[in-house]
This record gives C-alpha cells, structure tokens and sequence, in this order.
C-alpha cells in the first residue's frame, strides 16, 4: 500500500517523499488508519519495522487538521511519546521533525544525563510535542516547566523495556498528569503479561496489531552468530570491524 492511499495530507505526502519512502510497511499499513480513527493502539512491533512513522503521521495529520489558524504563542502540549533510552527520545523526536518539517510544530526531547537548561529555554519557547525518557519528563513536572494536561496523544513506545528498566511507577504518575480523555498508543517488541495488565489498565477498547511472529526479529534485520572463545571476543570484534570497513557499531 502507497502512503498517498493512506488519507494523509499534503504536507506529509512531500516530507515523506523527501526522505524516499513511497510504500508503507505492514505496522504502518495497519497503524495509520487506526490512528487517524481515533481508536486507542496495542501493536507488536520490533525496530526496523518502520513504528515511529506508523504513530506519528497520523498524530500530525490530526494536529494540523485541528490546529487553530492563528494559533497563541504560548503552545500547549498536545502529543507526550514516552521513551525508555535517551538515545531513542533522540531519534524519535529526528522522525517527528522530519515528517513535520513542512508543518508549524516544535518538538521538545527531554531527557537526563545533560544539563537541564536548554531543556528549560526550548519549552520556555513554547512546544507542540514532547519526546522524553519517564524520569527527567517527572523532573520537569515538578518544578512546574512542563503541563500536560492539554495531552491529545500518549504513545509508549518500546514499553516492554519501559517496565523492564523499572519505569512503571514513573509512567503511572506522568498517567496521573494527563487529561481522562486522550488517545493511548502502546507499542511493544512483544505482548508479555505486563505489557497486557499495563495495556489494561490505559488503553480504551484497542486496535491489537502484530504484524510478526512474536518474539521474531524484524524482518529488515540479519543476525549472523560467530563462534568463538571467549577470551578471544575483543580480538574477533577488532578484526570484523577492521575487516568489513565497519563504520557504525553497537556493542552490547
């Protein structure tokens, strides 16, 4: 399915076409529509399946549908996307300014381990969309820098290793902050017992998506396995990196 079938506007038509992209993947084939309903979302979706475009295109498209033509200077936040890392906050809040690029929205991304005050000048500024890790968001709260209780959209994303980091008391108070009626998107690498009590007790008569086998790796992702001592795992690393001309690597 083509992303111009999927009922999005102009605006985001040409900033997805401006990064390449023509054809939506199976999350976001399923997710958008959703979206764009109304419904609340409980999707199974692991990295590379293209999720970050699956809940914020249809978030934006909604913003612009009901943003005001003259809108105040002092911006409300109207979409909190709580993430686990803040190297994910990072990169989610690249894909909402990239998609939005042709949209008048500002994007906050608030997260720990930096000095706080050009947190504090940026929402000062006033900002349409938060991206932040649960922590440095409730340090905010408290000392009266960020509200939210003009909150259209909540999105979880990655909350299986939300709860696995300990974050759930945290996410429960941020819950507490918002307003009753809102729209939840809940997206998990897989539906746990805990993803499925805390989608319980947030989520309003959910779209459940999985478009994968649960627990399998995305599809764009090849995992190779290299055997060897374990006094010697440095030495293979070196060599595969200086090998392949490897440029970018993670290590766990």
């Amino acid at each position: 399915m083509l992303f111009k079938d999927l009922g999005l506007s102009t605006e985001l038509l040409r900033a997805i076409d401006s990064l390449g992209y023509s054809e939506a993947t199976p999350i976001q084939q399923q997710a958008i529509p959703a979206v764009l309903s109304g419904r609340d979302i409980l999707a199974a979706a692991q990295t590379g399946t293209g999720k970050t475009a699956g809940f914020t295109l249809p978030m934006l498209h909604h913003m612009q549908q009901t943003q005001p033509q003259n809108p105040p200077k002092t911006r409300k936040i109207r979409v909190l996307i709580l993430t686990p890392t803040r190297e994910l906050a990072a990169q989610v809040a690249a894909s909402v300014e990239n998609y939005g690029k042709y949209l008048d929205f500002r994007t906050a991304t608030i997260f720990g381990g930096v000095s706080i005050n050009p947190q504090l000048k940026k929402l000062g500024r006033g900002v349409d969309i938060v991206v932040a890790t649960p922590g440095r968001l409730l340090d905010h709260i408290d000392r009266g820098t960020i509200k939210l209780d003009s909150v259209d959209f909540l999105v979880l994303d990655e909350a299986d290793r939300m709860l696995d980091m300990g974050f759930i008391r945290d996410i429960r108070k941020v819950i507490k902050r918002l307003p009753v009626s809102r729209q939840n998107l809940l997206f998990s690498a897989t539906f746990s017992g805990d993803i499925r009590e805390l989608a319980n007790t947030l989520l309003n008569d959910a779209v459940e998506i999985e478009v994968a086998a649960r627990n399998k790796p995305a599809d764009l992702v090849t995992q190779i396995v290299h055997p060897v001592d374990k006094r010697r795992k440095r030495e293979m690393l070196s060599h595969l990196i200086g090998a392949r001309n490897w440029k970018m690597v993670l290590v766990f």
